[in-house]
């Protein structure tokens, strides 16, 4: 196999799941044009947000499925094109949940939204039509992201030996999201660091990383006729690998380059997220660093020197890197498990191992 250095561009995939997007995109269109002209700007959401993107979720899919040796099609694509509508719903609905104001460095759908609703000066308030928008855009992405597995094209029995996965997935990454806001509304008030990262970790693996890596690399094995012996180790190397993955995204999300990562570098800090990051901080923090936590963790309209006062205490008190030995244990764990898997076709194996350092090194 031809091995480009990216191995998410393995076969052409991006740019076929951008065209299968495209052409779902054309097909809802057409079903929603009986409503007439009005609902092209919720459309349009779904399609800026889903224009790019690093198509990670479609990868996973696509090679394990590729993985039970089963060949490469348009219908299989298609599947694996699910499973970007089904993130595009995760990220609209969380964008609303968050009061995100971008997004892949653009204005999230809702703030967009809003925006025209103001600029046409209709009634009411801007601000709840944005976000009732946004929540309707995220729940057509869930409806398509159904249909597109039902009528991807591959045999049926495929289907259903995945279904279960599917399904889910689905349930578990909305109970993820409100263990999320579960997490950010009673705080962690009376818990040890031990309970704190436990915690936060539990979030992580509902909210990020099984339907980011775990889940559509088990539905795309299962589908393929993965035996069941192999898709246990296969689930550890996705668990292990998806939350590594979100352990990068808060740094990403403090640290990151806003040009490379599209939002806002300390969104997280306003928003008070309880990541594993500030769990570790706290627990090393002095009175002096507690304090400045205790003031600005959670501010929305925290400034830029405040993010800068946060990070030094991130660095300092050795929490940042506290995060990237758990980066490496976990990206360590996946291989490792990834190793113990048999009877699975050799070049699908190796993507999935190069895929776990372009998930645990990436910048955006």
């Amino acid at each position: 196999m031809n091995r480009p250095t990216d191995p998410l561009d393995q076969v052409g995939l991006r740019a076929r799941v951008q065209a299968a997007v495209d052409a779902e995109i054309a097909v809802q269109t057409a079903v929603l044009d009986a409503l007439g002209d009005d609902l092209s700007s919720l459309v349009d959401a779904v399609a800026r947000l889903l224009a790019g993107g690093k198509r990670l979720r479609a990868a996973f899919l696509y090679w394990g499925y590729r993985a039970a040796g089963q060949p490469d099609s348009d219908a299989l694509v298609r599947l694996a094109t699910a499973m970007e509508f089904f993130q595009a719903a995760a990220l609209l609905h969380d964008d609303v949940m968050d009061g995100s104001d971008s997004r892949r460095g653009m204005p999230s759908a809702h703030r967009a939204i809003a925006a025209h609703h103001a600029e046409a000066g209709w009634a009411g308030s801007s601000v709840r039509f944005g976000e009732a928008a946004a929540i309707l855009a995220g729940d057509l992405c869930l409806q398509w992201t159904d249909e597109l597995y039902a009528t991807c094209g591959l045999p049926a029995e495929h289907l259903a030996r995945a279904r279960g996965t599917f399904d889910a997935m689905r349930t578990q990454l909305m109970g993820g999201q409100y263990l999320d806001l579960l997490e950010s509304a009673r705080g962690w008030d009376g818990l040890d660091t031990a309970a704190r990262v436990a915690s936060a970790r539990n979030v992580i693996r509902f909210k990020s990383a099984k339907y980011t890596i775990e889940h559509p690399l088990l539905i795309g094995a299962a589908a393929g006729g993965v035996a069941a012996s192999t898709l246990g180790p296969l689930s550890r190397y996705g668990l292990a690998l998806g939350e590594a993955f979100q352990l990068r995204d808060d740094l990403l999300g403090v640290f990151g380059d806003p040009a490379a990562t599209g939002k806002p570098a300390g969104d997280d800090l306003r928003e008070g997220k309880r990541t594993v990051l500030v769990a570790l901080a706290l627990d090393a923090a002095d009175a002096d660093q507690s304090a400045l936590f205790d003031k600005h963790l959670g501010r929305g309209d925290l400034d830029d020197a405040g993010v800068e006062d946060l990070r030094t205490v991130l660095r300092d008190t050795g929490a940042v890197d506290g995060v990237e030995s758990m980066i490496a244990a976990l990206a360590e764990e996946a291989g490792a498990a990834l190793a113990r898997t048999t009877g699975l076709d050799r070049d699908a194996v190796a993507v999935l191992a190069s895929l776990v350092t372009s998930s645990t090194t990436r910048e955006s």
